[in-house]
């Protein structure tokens, strides 16, 4: 991220070990770089819990990024964020890359709750949430994005009584 940060494409894809694109150097990507070195300078441990690339398939292909917020709250509640570069858009990544975040939040004991918030103009956003059970919760103002909606479902299916 810090290579990232600094607009170096090549070092960043040379410590990831994938080839990056120019979406991953652009002002909004920066902002979100500054944002968890910061959060991960503050407490080393939330690292794990951090944004990451999207990869497809067996060759490397990095469709964009993914992550939590931080780690569970203290109602176990972690918040998802996900990005696809406007390339790979339309292709269902946005789908893909949320059935692994939410695997990965299933995979956590301490997880109870997983959030998405989204802008309400977010059409693509809120159509790739559809099907995994989210529930609209409630809205929030955010500094960086304005009005957002928030969605839950719980971490792992409950069975019926």
């Amino acid at each position: 991220m810090s290579a990232l940060l600094d607009g170096d494409l090549s070092e960043a894809g040379r410590v990831a070990g994938v080839s990056l694109s120019g979406y991953f150097v652009t002002d909004s990507a920066r902002w979100l770089w500054r944002l968890r070195l910061e959060q991960m300078a503050a407490d080393p441990e939330h690292a794990r819990w951090m944004v990451r690339h999207a990869v497809v398939g067996d060759h490397g292909l990095v469709v964009g990024h993914a992550g939590f917020h931080g780690p569970p709250d203290e109602a176990g509640m972690v918040e998802i964020g996900y990005s696809v570069a406007p390339d790979f858009r339309r292709r269902g990544y946005a789908r893909s890359t949320l059935t692994e975040l939410l695997r990965r939040a299933a995979a956590e004991t301490a997880v109870t709750t997983v959030r998405a918030a989204i802008s309400p103009d977010n059409v693509a956003s809120l159509a790739a949430i559809s099907g995994f059970g989210f529930v609209e919760v409630g809205e929030q103002w955010d500094e960086e994005d304005g009005r957002e909606l928030l969605f839950e479902v719980p971490a792992r299916p409950v069975a019926p009584a």
